[in-house]
């Protein structure tokens, strides 16, 4: 009895002390494995400075409307830009590499870009597409939401534009610079800058005056060699309680037009007080009269269906217009939610409802931005993002597996080294451009280790090796669950090396919440 006696009391005394080290926050290192911080290691090397054609290889536009395209390559400046076999009625500028003019009858036209410096040549096939096609693979840019939310300007939209162009991103395939909610009128609003009439004596709606003239910013944007990209809602108001396009239409859309924007991002929001229930027929209607009413114009303008994945929008969203259609709620809706989300709605959503069937030229799966860099806090302020060095690297290569739109929402310009070497690895950002537009899957799951696949258009596949664990683990891609078989090559694309030649299979150490990213091919 004594013993017993003695063992109890040790044990409550155990207890006790648990207890207190729980209550002052002591507990951490006796019962949680605590996750190390990780080190920002830039895993790709720096362009080299001969040049390099980067960036998508197909690209389609509609018979008479206006062209704009910018070679992408890397190099040693000044470069010379040629293009061989270009359709009538578009040229290229030798000095910036921008094609520009219109097509005026449809077909496929097979061009090859020149590009050269003085450390020499090099060459690509370019297809042009001209017909009733847009987006032939997914769209690369930039958006204002999820680092200037309600703050947007005209001024920091020309800066995003600049800095896509001094940080090199263009030259990647980056160009799209977009202007997400809170450019027009709010009614009812306090500060002077938002409020005011919402449309003009014609019916126009108005854009409030931290936007002094639309056209001039789209023109300086277009300037730049790259495309602009508005925002607005099928309902009365915005998401952020700004004038939107409700009975107005196909006013809106020639608005836009008159004005150049070339990407329409449209937010269900306040629709939702509109349609009657929550029907297929309800969910598809505005977008139905959205795209028809663009399919009229006369310029080309990408549409991306932003409904959060109601009633498995990826089954329709091509069926009904667009060319991009959002599979899952905001990633940054919470600022420390941004993680779980990435895991949640990338990986899980993707799987349980087999998106890749549903995605392909002309109609992409979007599972949201790229959240890198400095991001709004949703207090007023913009901080670094609070995804790991790791989880950027896996976002990054989810998104070019499953052919995700590669669009960034962090600050642009202040862009550190680490950020733009995780957006501008060009062997990554051709898996997401592949011209074959076959989106990628998971092929193994055990426990929180993954494996992807996605077929490409030269026979090879891309890999991804994921580690959803808190603690580092060897993950395995085995031929079998890729489909292969015989002795092949494995390059690294992160590192952009060879490995060597591999049978059977091809194990590799990732880190938590990490990835390896290889190419597999004979």
């Amino acid at each position: 009895m004594a013993i017993k006696h003695k063992t109890s009391s040790l044990l409550a005394s155990l207890v006790a002390i648990l207890l207190i080290a729980f209550c002052t926050g002591n507990i951490k290192n006796i019962t949680a494995w605590t996750p190390p911080v990780e080190p920002a290691i830039i895993l790709t090397p720096k362009p080299g400075p001969k040049p390099r054609i980067n960036g998508t290889k197909i690209f389609g536009v509609r018979p008479g409307c206006p062209f704009l395209f910018k070679i992408p390559a890397t190099g040693n400046k000044p470069m010379k830009y040629e293009v061989l076999n270009l359709p009538a009625g578009i040229k290229v500028d030798p000095a910036t590499g921008v094609i520009s003019g219109s097509i005026g009858q449809p077909g496929e036209f097979l061009t090859t870009f020149r590009v050269s410096n003085d450390l020499g040549t090099t060459e690509r096939t370019f297809k042009i597409v001209c017909g009733n096609s847009l987006g032939l693979t997914p769209q690369m840019g930039w958006n204002s939401w999820y680092v200037w939310e309600n703050h947007v300007t005209d001024k920091i939209m020309r800066a995003a534009a600049d800095a896509m162009v001094t940080t090199g991103m263009i030259d990647h395939g980056y160009m799209y610079v977009n202007i997400d909610d809170c450019w027009s009128v709010k009614p009812g609003s306090k500060d002077p800058e938002l409020n005011g009439q919402p449309r003009n004596s014609a019916g126009n709606i108005n854009i409030n005056k931290r936007f002094p003239d639309m056209k001039a910013m789209t023109d300086y944007i277009h300037s730049k060699g790259l495309k602009a990209g508005t925002y607005t809602s099928p309902g009365p108001f915005t998401c952020a309680g700004h004038v939107s396009a409700l009975g107005y239409e196909e006013q809106d859309v020639k608005q836009y037009v008159s004005w150049g924007f070339d990407f329409l991002k449209y937010d269900w929001c306040s629709y939702g007080q509109i349609a009657k229930d929550q029907s297929l027929a309800e969910l598809q209607k505005p977008y139905i009269l959205i795209s028809s009413i663009l399919r009229k114009q006369p310029r080309d303008i990408i549409l991306n269906l932003c409904q959060y994945g109601m009633g498995k929008v990826w089954k329709w969203g091509k069926q009904v217009g667009g060319n991009s259609w959002r599979t899952a709620g905001d990633l940054g809706g919470s600022f420390e939610g941004i993680g779980t989300a990435l895991f949640r709605d990338g990986f899980d959503v993707y799987s349980t409802d087999s998106l890749h069937l549903y995605g392909g030229p002309g109609g992409w799966n979007d599972p949201d931005y790229l959240l890198f860099g400095y991001l709004s806090n949703w207090q007023g302020q913009t901080v670094p993002t609070p995804l790991t060095p790791n989880e950027q690297y896996t976002q990054m290569s989810l998104w070019a597996i499953v052919a995700a739109p590669l669009i960034f929402s962090g600050d642009m310009t202040r862009l550190d080294e680490f950020t733009l070497n995780v957006l501008t690895n060009d062997e990554i950002i051709e898996i997401d451009q592949d011209p074959l537009g076959k989106p990628g899957y998971r092929v193994a799951k055990k426990g929180d280790l993954e494996v992807w696949k996605r077929e490409l258009e030269d026979g090879s596949l891309a890999v991804g090796l994921f580690n959803r664990g808190e603690e580092p683990a060897l993950v395995t891609a085995s031929w079998s669950d890729l489909g292969l078989s015989g002795k092949l090559r494995v390059r690294d694309l992160w590192r952009q090396k060879d490995l060597g030649k591999y049978t059977i299979q091809y194990t590799e150490h990732v880190g938590r919440h990490g990835v390896v990213m290889v190419k597999i091919s004979k």
